[in-house]
């Protein structure tokens, strides 16, 4: 339960600072593990610090270092340095190609797989005092429904779920949306289709995803937004422990990237939700 105090100190973030901020919040989450989520995070925040944007990612999976493992990073610090109050954010922001910046999540740390409500306002604070250096953060959550991943999602302005053609990816996912959904009041969501043949096919499991979501979840908006095709340089890529936007820039899958990056820059100055504007975190504790 969040004290009174803790619940003003959110409240201040939330209404004193960020009304003015441009930042963008991206939660970017899945289902199930092994649907390629972090390596879109990845690929994404290269292609967008690449078109001149600022970007953070908090790589949010506690407990587990993904991302910067992804990137052949080897950062000190990571962000249980900084719940545990030895270091400030700024102190472990580890660059990455093309100038991403990326907190590190640290490896086997159980302790930073449920945070507590303290813990989680620290880490907002921590966050707020960096925020106007960016245009987007880009919270790479963990995989399924734990307190962690609910809090990161219900934190961001926008909610982007991938899933594949896998029946269970597509299962898991739904479970994700209606848990967000009933237990955090989210309503909005934006779904990416990885690891497909055609942009038909993905086209074709988001509207199947869409019309469960349609029948069972009625108060509830899904909105695809693009797909990334099936391609061999995104394990090759991986091996070398690069982006496969840096590697291999003119692959199937770095178009998709660049697909996805161009509409969602363009569609900045058109959000048509006005929280997504002016609120960073979102709903992350219920303010009392």
């Amino acid at each position: 339960m969040v004290t009174g105090n803790q619940a003003r100190t959110l409240k201040n973030i939330v209404s004193n600072k960020m009304k003015s901020s441009s930042l963008r919040v991206l939660a970017v989450s899945s289902g199930k593990g092994g649907v390629g989520k972090t390596n879109i995070v990845a690929n994404l925040a290269y292609v967008f610090s690449k078109s001149g944007k600022k970007v953070l990612v908090v790589d949010a999976d506690l407990g587990l270092n993904n991302i910067d493992i992804l990137l052949g990073l080897n950062p000190k610090f990571h962000i249980g340095h900084v719940l545990s109050g030895e270091k400030n954010v700024q102190d472990i922001i580890t660059k990455g190609p093309a100038d991403i910046h990326l907190l590190p999540a640290g490896g086997g740390l159980q302790e930073l797989t449920q945070l507590d409500d303290e813990k989680k306002i620290l880490l907002m604070e921590e966050l707020d005092q960096v925020s106007s250096e960016y245009d987007f953060l880009i919270f790479d959550t963990g995989a399924g429904i734990s307190t962690n991943v609910t809090y990161f999602c219900s934190a961001a302005h926008e909610i982007i779920l991938v899933a594949t053609t896998e029946p269970t990816s597509l299962t898991d996912v739904y479970a994700l949306i209606k848990t967000l959904h009933t237990k955090h009041s989210q309503q909005y969501f934006r779904v990416i289709i990885n690891l497909v043949n055609s942009e038909a096919e993905a086209q074709l499991i988001f509207k199947n995803l869409a019309a469960v979501a349609d029948k069972f979840l009625p108060n509830v908006s899904i909105e695809y937004i693009g797909y990334i095709l099936s391609d061999q340089v995104v394990t090759k890529a991986v091996r070398q422990q690069k982006a496969f936007s840096e590697l291999y820039p003119n692959s199937k899958a770095t178009q998709c990237i660049n697909r996805l990056v161009q509409m969602m820059v363009g569609e900045k100055q058109n959000m048509a939700r006005e929280e997504q504007t002016t609120l960073f975190w979102r709903t992350a504790f219920t303010v009392q």
